[in-house]
């Protein structure tokens, strides 16, 4: 019996994998697979989600305009050349959309994030893949995968799942480096997280240039992972075709609502980023400690640390057993990073005590 066949290039994506927040025994424990703020929401964005939720049977704005407004109001953008979406994936999505299909190829790092090339396959466009330099962005080694066949370059900043980061005279670099018809795409989901006198310049580009386009997200710091909320900003023309094929009333009107409200508490992400910059701190240092077991933190700017096991503990032991203990952190062998676990910052309790099971597993106690 025949049947319809899914396209090839379709069959050959392999399914994004979450971060899991239960053990193999169903068991709810704490969870750091995921880079979820551990502070929660602000009150002010669960206020305005809970107000918003008294007009469940009206259809959101379609145009988002006051989430547009916002945004705009906030980093000194234009409303109309934002583009918004079911958390900053889709917005990925429509990138690869709207500018690449079969015949054409998408760049993006070595350990990039794992959308990157579900976006490229989904079109039927072919992935390449930059080597990285030290688990980090290589800009030469971009330009080096550059055809006449490319059309987009996705550039995570910081990089998930590394954490690394990219300085802006590299951005800079990378994007006058590209062919004028080449869409560079920086993906800027923690950007939060970083100091404002390390911000990459990503989003004056995107202001001034044809061919660049930064992502965003709530999900992160902001605290709305639940509600997928992302947006995008880049040239009208860019804006323009995405729309086109943007699904409709694709932000819910009480996430928009939330966003907003998130947007305004600046209180809320500042402690957000001070709590994670401590802690961060401190996991990276008490896992350098270990490195005569083969332990090795790679620098991030995120708000996760990656942690390599390069000694006689692998990954897989260390996540079975930190599982175990009550922590799930994410292990990346589908990334490409067996040896390499994902470990959220979490609240102070959490941090430090996914840091003393870790010592436990490393000791062979």
């Amino acid at each position: 019996m025949t049947a319809p066949i899914p396209k090839p290039w379709v069959m050959a994506i392999a399914p994004y994998v979450p971060g899991r927040s239960k053990t193999d025994d169903g068991r709810k424990v704490a969870k750091l697979s995921s880079n979820e703020n551990p502070l929660g929401t602000a009150p002010e964005a669960r206020a305005a989600f809970a107000e918003a939720s008294q007009t469940l049977e009206r259809y959101p704005d379609a145009g988002a305009s006051e989430l547009r407004e916002a945004i705009a109001v906030k980093h000194g953008l234009d409303p109309a050349r934002v583009i918004y979406g079911t958390g900053s994936d889709e917005v990925l999505h429509l990138v690869a959309g709207a500018y690449a299909g079969p015949g054409d190829e998408i760049i993006f790092v070595r350990y990039g994030f794992a959308v990157y090339e579900i976006a490229a396959r989904r079109v039927g466009a072919t992935p390449v893949v930059a080597p990285d330099r030290d688990y980090a962005t290589d800009v030469d080694a971009i330009l080096a995968c550059v055809t006449p066949a490319t059309r987009v370059v996705f550039v995570a900043n910081p990089n998930n799942p590394t954490g690394t980061f990219a300085a802006r005279e590299e951005i800079a670099r990378l994007h006058a480096a590209l062919p004028r018809e080449v869409m560079l795409v920086i993906d800027q989901a923690y950007a939060e997280y970083i100091r404002a006198e390390e911000d990459d310049h990503a989003l004056e580009l995107a202001r001034t240039e044809s061919n660049v386009i930064v992502t965003r997200t709530f999900s992160k710091i902001y605290g709305l992972a639940a509600e997928r909320i992302g947006w995008g900003y880049g040239p009208a023309a860019a804006v323009e075709a995405m729309h086109r094929i943007r699904a409709p009333f694709n932000v819910t009107t009480a996430g928009q609502q939330a966003a907003i409200a998130a947007l305004a508490a600046d209180d809320f992400v500042d402690n957000s980023r001070d709590h994670n910059a401590t802690w961060r701190a401190w996991l990276t240092q008490e896992v350098e400690k270990l490195g005569n077991a083969g332990l090795r933190a790679v620098p991030s700017k995120a708000n996760f640390v990656l942690v390599l096991f390069e000694g006689p503990v692998s990954a897989e032991t260390a996540y079975k057993a930190l599982m175990e203990a009550g922590y799930i952190v994410r292990w990346l062998p589908g990334q490409g990073l067996p040896h390499g676990l994902r470990i959220s910052i979490g609240t102070a309790e959490e941090t430090q005590g996914v840091m003393a099971a870790l010592r436990r597993i490393v000791a062979g106690e």
